[in-house]
């Protein structure tokens, strides 16, 4: 394929990511799911502190949103927790290494929000 948006590294993200999978012990969680093209993610992390020490994750959809959260998690494994809220989409984008249209990047930042989703303290004094 001559199309960059299946360029190797993507494929082999999608393909055989070693991320893909569950943790025995997950510090933290989230499912989240994109309605309009079916993609779906499970996002499982393991903090030791403020260092993310483990990430797994495992879904199905397409290239772009397996293989961005693929690469989220290789990005983020030992990486502090702050450092794991502090990216954006942007760097979503650059992890993938290349321009997203705007269905795409819908794709693109799904693991994105999972994480942060998993990662954010929820109010629990309701």
């Amino acid at each position: 394929m001559d199309d960059p948006l299946y360029r190797e590294e993507i494929l082999d993200h999608y393909y055989s990511s070693p991320y893909r999978g569950r943790l025995e012990r997950a510090d933290h969680a989230c499912d989240l799911d994109n309605p309009f093209c079916g993609d779906q993610i499970h996002v499982e992390l393991a903090v030791d502190g403020d260092r993310i020490k483990d990430v797994r994750f495992d879904g199905k959809g397409c290239v772009i949103s397996q293989a961005a959260t693929s690469l989220l998690a290789e990005r983020l494994e030992g990486a502090t927790v702050e450092e794991a809220l502090g990216l954006g989409p942007a760097d979503v984008v650059k992890l993938l290494g290349m321009p997203l249209t705007p269905t795409r990047m819908k794709c693109g930042l799904l693991g994105w929000k999972a994480i942060r989703q998993a990662l954010t303290p929820k109010d629990v004094t309701a």
